[in-house]
């Protein structure tokens, strides 16, 4: 089949200047994540012959140059975030808003400036362009509501226009394509369950009509959502109704081949029947993401967590949220807080968070070499044990899993001489 993206169908229907896709998300209760999003939607976009330009905020292996593709087309996909703000200086065509929830809490007073400051994004959408949203995050929907409020106008599978609205300026006209687990969005997945891959498969739908099974290799819920945001992109910038079916037989096989990124729920490696992954996971969704993962892929196994507070701000916020999140593990253990650009003016660190998990075995190791003995003497007790160690957070705690098969293997080499 001719899978090439053809731009002469539909996909150069943006013409001047370049093409933005902007990926702008933080972690959030749809539990999707940007880089993701943003490094699967370059790669399926690749495979299917567009010689796009890509920048995404993490390594990812199946990138020839890591965290970037360079190509002489006009196509740029780019990862954003609210940081700062500094998403309010790109002109999109096509912004791709998987979720919103107040992640940076030393930037913003409170999931209302959030808000805020997504709604001025939304507002540099290039007339003529388009909003992919998840339907079923609560904070990426708060968006559409305000929409509709603020306008008086219908958003699903609609052009939004901005022209009667102070709030979202003059001339803005864009449309909206919802996607999610919920049957009333424009894309959605049905009969979701695990894979021989340890991924999932799906059932995609649009507007209530079952499409084709989708494969995934890389587990856990959210990152069903992450391919449904892709394929939504994809589809709605082809636009050629007539050219869904073809377009969707060229997407399969990319997204399942795409492998992720890394400190994504990255293996380490497994010794003693023992498996080690590290992941990024800073914020209370995210670590729930990657639990859920984990017992999607390893549902007979323990699973212990060593976890590593990332900012004083976050933790102090988000300690409820973090403890109950925490809690979906059979072990814990909790470090140091690793401050960052912080210093603790808030008298609570990690000692008090681990104190606070309720269910789990919990624990709190200031030093992450002890971590390391600690967990080394605990598995070498149990020669065989049936666990997954998932090494947590933004610091140096992904610097915990290396240690610890190195000293497994050294011992387990000791051990036979």
């Amino acid at each position: 089949m001719h899978c090439r993206f053809q731009k002469s169908k539909g996909v150069d229907s943006f013409r001047g200047n370049w093409w933005f896709w902007v990926i702008c998300t933080r972690q959030a209760r749809s539990q999707t994540r940007k880089s993701t999003t943003a490094s699967m939607l370059a790669y399926v976009l690749k495979a299917m012959g567009d010689d796009l330009t890509a920048i995404v905020g993490a390594h990812v292996p199946q990138f020839p140059d890591g965290s970037i593709f360079y190509g002489g087309g006009k196509n740029f996909v780019l990862e954003a975030d609210e940081y700062d703000g500094c998403f309010l200086g790109l002109s999109p065509s096509v912004a791709v808003v998987t979720n919103l929830d107040w992640e940076h809490v030393d930037i913003f007073e409170d999931e209302d400036a959030v808000k805020s400051i997504f709604r001025r994004f939304l507002k540099q959408i290039r007339v003529g362009g388009h909003l992919v949203i998840c339907g079923d995050s609560q904070g990426a929907r708060s968006l559409l509501d305000q929409i509709k409020q603020d306008t008086g106008l219908k958003y699903s599978g609609g052009v939004v226009s901005n022209q009667s609205s102070d709030l979202w300026g003059q001339g803005h006209d864009y449309k909206i394509i919802t996607y999610g687990f919920s049957s009333f969005n424009d894309w959605y997945a049905e009969s979701v369950c695990p894979n021989v891959q340890g991924g999932s498969d799906y059932i995609l739908c649009e507007r209530g009509r079952p499409l084709a099974q989708i494969s995934l290799q890389i587990p856990g819920v959210h990152n069903v959502l992450n391919s449904l945001a892709v394929i939504a992109t994809v589809l709605t910038l082809i636009g050629d109704k007539r050219q869904s079916h073809e377009s969707i037989a060229c997407l399969k096989l990319p997204l399942s081949k795409f492998m992720g990124v890394s400190r994504r729920f990255d293996l380490i490696g497994t010794i003693y029947g023992c498996h080690i992954y590290d992941d990024f996971a800073h914020h209370p969704t995210e670590v729930r993401a990657v639990l859920q993962a984990a017992r999607q892929r390893f549902p007979n196994k323990a699973l212990i967590v060593v976890f590593q507070p990332h900012t004083y701000s976050r933790l102090v916020v988000l300690k409820d949220d973090f403890a109950n999140a925490l809690s979906e593990a059979d072990q814990v253990v909790v470090s140091a807080v690793y401050a960052a650009r912080e210093t603790n003016d808030w008298n609570f660190n990690g000692k008090d968070l681990a104190a606070s998990i309720i269910g789990p075995p919990s624990e709190y190791i200031p030093c992450l070499g002890n971590v390391v003995d600690k967990l080394a003497l605990q598995i070498l007790r149990d020669p065989h044990p049936e666990i997954v160690i998932l090494t947590l957070g933004a610091g140096d705690v992904t610097t915990v899993g290396p240690k610890l098969l190195h000293e497994l293997q050294t011992r387990s080499q000791d051990a036979r001489h």
